[in-house]
């Protein structure tokens, strides 16, 4: 027959799966930020207009391979900035 489970032994359990859940949220696979009030203002689109693209414009910011998404300086805390994408506050100078 087993040993049976004491409260102690339950408590310490519990305590060592409440600290270790902190953890499982670091090491977890984060999302990328959108900045979605901005975006809306500034007519941001993931796809080009008329040719132009974020790859062309002064303001982005390239993300970690030329295909991957980036940033923007005109659009803070939004890292899902398409290379492809466009905003009415494209730059080219």
């Amino acid at each position: 027959m087993g040993k049976s489970l004491t409260r102690r032994d339950w408590l310490r359990t519990a305590g060592l799966a409440a600290a270790a859940l902190p953890l499982c949220a670091l090491t977890r696979h984060a999302d990328g930020a959108t900045n979605a009030e901005l975006r809306a203002k500034l007519a941001y689109q993931d796809t080009p207009k008329d040719g132009l693209r974020c790859t062309m414009c002064l303001e982005f910011v390239p993300g970690k391979d030329p295909a991957a998404r980036g940033g923007c300086k005109v659009i803070p805390g939004d890292d899902e900035i398409s290379p492809n994408g466009w905003c009415s506050a494209f730059n080219t100078m």
